[in-house]
């Protein structure tokens, strides 16, 4: 059984090996077919396109889902469960919070679209 896992672990190296180098490629094709024509910027190698992603990593938190990452799925069960216990009254001030909330930023959003335009 352990002879299997060793095997697997051994065969996921050359395949996460692959798969960096396969999206530094993409990068690179992406970045040199729409960015000099665009922005006039240089052309670059795939080294450079790595170094790209590595820093998009580094400053954007990765490559893991978007935002939510890895703990959104514990946060929406979590939530679940709390509007599970809640009773029908509880759910009625919630809901009627979240849209006084949410009204709230509309009104800033139109507020703000009609500052714009005078």
């Amino acid at each position: 059984m352990e002879n299997k896992f060793r095997k697997k672990k051994l065969l996921f190296i050359p395949l996460f090996i692959a798969a960096i180098f396969l999206f530094g490629a993409i990068v690179m094709g992406l970045w040199n077919a729409i960015l000099p024509a665009v922005l006039g910027v240089k052309v670059i190698n795939l080294w450079q396109a790595l170094g790209i992603l590595l820093l998009s990593k580094i400053l954007f938190g990765g490559f893991h889902g978007g935002w939510r990452g890895r703990h959104g799925k514990a946060r929406w069960v979590e939530m679940q469960q709390k509007l599970a216990s809640m009773t029908p009254e509880e759910k009625e001030k919630f809901k009627s919070e979240w849209k006084n909330r949410c009204a709230s930023w509309k009104m800033r959003g139109q507020e703000n679209a009609n500052a714009g335009t005078e």
